[in-house]
């Protein structure tokens, strides 16, 4: 049984592995960080926040050091979707964000059927009533 938990993760509760929501792709035991299952870009900040100030003239420059911070881009190994983004101190590991009562969801969706899940992009909320013109 699959359960939703982010917009790109879910958890198998069978196999008890956490998995891309995009392409299915088992990432790692769900009992760990799943950030452990991904691939890791470690991006310098300068990259995304542009010294506003010459940096040959002045030390600080309204960017985030490199030596006191780092981005953690965490992307799927196998489709590419980015999972999730980090600001950490240099050598850092990855946060643990999320940690699940595994044993717990398993009592509580135990007597449900499989959670329909339609594809990443293919989403269309239900209609509501009738719909009506008030044209001619």
């Amino acid at each position: 049984m699959n359960v939703l938990i982010t917009e790109y993760l879910r958890i198998n509760l069978d196999t008890e592995m956490w998995e891309c929501r995009r392409c299915g792709q088992v990432l790692i035991g769900a009992r760990e960080n799943y950030k452990r299952g991904l691939l890791v870009y470690d991006r310098d900040p300068r990259e995304i926040h542009k010294p506003l100030l010459d940096t040959r003239r002045y030390d600080r420059t309204f960017s985030p050091d490199p030596a006191w911070c780092r981005i953690l881009e965490y992307y799927c190994p196998k489709c590419g979707t980015m999972m999730e983004v980090e600001y950490v101190p240099p050598g850092h590991p990855p946060l643990r964000d999320l940690e699940l009562d595994i044993d717990a969801l398993k009592l509580q969706w135990k007597d449900r059927k499989e959670v329909a899940e339609a594809p990443l992009g293919e989403y269309h909320p239900p209609q509501r009533g009738h719909q009506h013109s008030h044209g001619h």
